[in-house]
């Protein structure tokens, strides 16, 4: 299939707003007041569109002048992992890695899920000031029945077992990992065992896991050790070559990559290698799931990987990581709810004066093609949620419908497309306010300087998992750019981090400083952005709010922006 894409470009990001991708909660409201009052509109940030010449007159536009916003579903969560082991090591990570929406899909938004096998959408907002808000599209599948029937599948495990894979947490983490998926499989399910260093070698040829097939693939993977060199091209080549050879009818057929994705022996063009992996996803409908591992982490070229693979990405580091990819959440990664998933956002030209989703920009996909079946879309799988969250300056004494959010799928047993939409009013950006002062936004203090009741109220009125997607999402934004507002280097000039490639499967030159600040204007200090984590822990009871403070206070000592942190217990 063909992928399209628009042509969009990456400039500033504006007044307080994020993006990402997520999952889970009712707290989403749907509709809005139309009698609300929408902000006043003025000149649109870099990088949005506005009204129908697409941009500020003598601007260069940077978006569709057409009012719709089109992308491919993603659930990728690959860059807040990686991001949270490199904090962990005392180091800040690389801009290059940092991928906001993969930090917002890393936390649970507790959406309304579908009785059927499609999506249910999900669409609320608030104000964020400067007269912008911020809108939330959320999409959820229906999560499995552990217990109830489902299509087998049919794995191609691929194992990097290079020199590289020595350090800790990398070959032994993959090693444990494997062993609790072999618990985890159904006795239908199959598995191959496919290992790469300087060749690639078939050590488990496809095994049903019923009749001692478990036992099998834990012995094999007992008796792996790291060897030499990196020739990645190798292994994937006789992955996809035992996958195709034992493709089942009517079963999940999925190679599963774990590595570190440092090639550097064999065929190390990654534009061949990319499009080996397209061709099987076209051909054969085997699509690719990668785990990534170790703290030298060739993060751009997995990424790659698992997109003309219409696959997604994951990261792990530790033994509880492993649990949750391999264990808790195996059937969403192994299982399939629809087929190259698109979503389109439509926005009223009567009520929205300019908007920009952020995020996604690997994953944009040309507005016409929205329901050409052709143009590859996400696989989606069981019990995921997608968020796409949106800045919006709505009209002066804007009233009525804001957006219509709709998503298309393909059946994936008989490739038929669905739709399903959702209409957002004004009134469901302007009802409540996404900050207070204490973490950047407009409300106001009282004399001895705490949040007002009324301030309060009013950003009681706005979901918490909403505020928790905007902490991570600014928390991102913070390590993509320095304290000054602008792009950093990724790498020195002259060089190339591991993995890099370009959108021709080339490597990718080394970054230069953008001319325009990106730095979200009038974002919360690293150390605010901390206390509202704590905040949101308290109220949502989520382990994994509490685990942001603590990473937001590790990148605030590492980064000096904020001087008042001190490290907390």
């Amino acid at each position: 299939m063909r992928r399209g894409r628009s042509r969009w470009a990456a400039g500033a990001l504006a007044a307080g707003l994020l993006a990402g991708c997520t999952g889970g909660s009712q707290e989403a409201t749907d509709m809005a007041d139309d009698s609300a009052k929408g902000g006043g509109a003025g000149a649109p940030a870099p990088g949005y569109q506005r009204g129908e010449d697409g941009g500020t007159p003598g601007a260069k536009p940077t978006e569709p002048a057409d009012f719709r916003s089109t992308f491919a579903l993603d659930v990728d969560t690959a860059s807040y992992s990686y991001a949270r082991r490199t904090l962990k090591d005392g180091a800040l990570p690389a801009p290059g890695t940092v991928r906001t929406e993969e930090f917002v899909n890393s936390f649970p938004q507790g959406y309304k899920r579908p009785d059927n096998d499609g999506f249910a959408v999900s669409a609320d907002g608030a104000r964020t000031g400067d007269g912008w808000s911020l809108m939330r599209v959320g999409l959820a599948t229906k999560a499995d029945n552990p217990d109830a029937k489902r299509r087998p599948a049919a794995l191609t495990f691929v194992l990097d077992v290079s020199g590289s894979m020595a350090g800790e947490g990398r070959l032994d983490l993959v090693k444990g990992a494997l062993k609790k998926a072999a618990g985890k499989l159904r006795s239908q399910d199959s598995v191959s065992l496919v290992t790469f260093s300087g060749d690639a070698e078939t050590v488990l040829p496809m095994t049903r896991m019923g009749d001692g097939g478990r036992k099998r693939l834990r012995d094999a993977v007992g008796e792996l050790k790291p060897q030499a060199s990196t020739n990645l091209g190798a292994g994937m080549k006789e992955g996809y070559r035992q996958a195709s050879e034992h493709r089942q009818a009517g079963a999940t057929n999925r190679v599963v990559l774990l590595s570190d994705a440092l090639a550097n022996t064999g065929e190390t063009n990654a534009k061949e290698i990319l499009r080996s992996v397209a061709s099987h996803r076209k051909e054969q409908g085997i699509s690719l799931f990668g785990v990534g591992v170790g703290s030298d982490y060739g993060d751009a070229l997995m990424e790659k990987l698992t997109n003309k693979g219409d696959g997604h990405t994951v990261y792990m580091s530790t033994m509880s990581e492993a649990q949750e990819i391999f264990v808790n959440q195996l059937p969403r990664n192994i299982g399939l709810r629809a087929r190259d998933a698109k979503a389109q956002v439509v926005f009223d030209r009567d009520t929205v004066d300019s908007f920009r989703l952020l995020g996604y920009e690997d994953r944009k996909v040309a507005d016409d093609d929205f329901r050409d079946d052709r143009v590859d879309g996400g696989e989606i799988g069981p019990g995921h949620t997608v968020t796409a969250l949106y800045a919006v300056r709505l009209n002066k004494g804007a009233q009525g419908p804001a957006a219509t959010a709709r998503v298309r799928w393909l059946d994936p047993d008989n490739r038929k497309p669905h739709e399903e939409s959702r209409t957002v009013g004004v009134g469901a950006l302007t009802g409540g306010s996404l900050w207070t002062k204490r973490t950047g936004g407009d409300a106001d203090r009282d004399a001895d300087g705490e949040v007002s009741e009324e301030a309060a109220e009013g950003q009681g009125k706005v979901p918490s998992r909403l505020r928790l997607a905007a902490v991570a999402a600014y928390f991102a934004d913070a390590l993509r750019t320095r304290p000054d507002g602008t792009r950093p280097e990724s790498t020195p000039p002259g060089s190339t981090p591991p993995g890099s490639i370009g959108p021709d499967g080339e490597p990718e030159p080394a970054a230069k400083e953008q001319d325009t600040p990106s730095r979200l204007p009038g974002a919360p200090s690293l150390s605010d952005l901390r206390t509202e984590a704590r905040r949101l822990a308290k109220e949502t009871g989520l382990r994994s709010a509490d685990r942001l403070a603590t990473d937001i206070g590790r990148a605030e000592r590492l980064d000096g922006r904020d001087e008042t942190y001190r490290p907390e217990e």
